[in-house]
């Protein structure tokens, strides 16, 4: 047995539901967790958020400092509700001489676990400036070894027009 592996509030909070009868339990200290038949990981899905990957002819080309590190026409492209489109790059199409393992590991509940890569270009390191999935979900398979790099870190370049760098906590 667990310990400390759920929480409960002792007082209602002020102008929220009584949830004194109710238990809340601790993702990392369950053994699993499950909706109906399938096990989950990482945290439950939202029914309302959808994940696409969709296979482009797109030209795309990634560079940091004025040096490209990744140029490609076969990307995949991920959409996900509530978050910019990323294009993830196939790993024959990046200067892996440039990329080096970083201990960042993290999980996303639609993708899987991505690990990220430094890159030393022009003599600065970029930190976790670009991700991969490995073994990613099922929904997410068609980017399985393909490097994203996110629009924040990196410029990238679609057909030539250089993409907008959204504002969000991962860039």
């Amino acid at each position: 047995m667990e310990e400390n592996a759920a929480w409960a509030y002792q007082e209602p909070l002020e102008g929220c539901l009584d949830a004194r009868d109710y238990l809340g339990f601790y993702w990392n200290k369950m053994d699993g967790w499950f909706e109906e038949e399938e096990e989950v990981f990482i945290g439950p899905k939202d029914p309302y958020t959808r994940v696409d990957c969709l296979q482009s002819s797109r030209h795309v080309r990634v560079e940091l400092n004025g040096v490209t590190v990744a140029e490609t026409d076969q990307p995949g492209m991920l959409l996900e509700t509530g978050l910019p489109h990323r294009y993830y790059i196939p790993g024959k199409d990046v200067r892996k001489d440039l990329l080096r393992p970083s201990e960042r590991v993290l999980g996303s509940t639609y993708k899987g676990l991505a690990s990220y890569f430094h890159a030393d270009v022009g003599g600065e390191t970029f930190e976790d400036v670009a991700w991969m999935y490995r073994d990613p979900t099922v929904e997410s398979a068609k980017i399985e070894g393909y490097v994203c790099f996110p629009q924040g870190k990196a410029d990238v370049y679609v057909d030539g027009e250089l993409e907008p760098k959204p504002n969000t906590r991962w860039d």
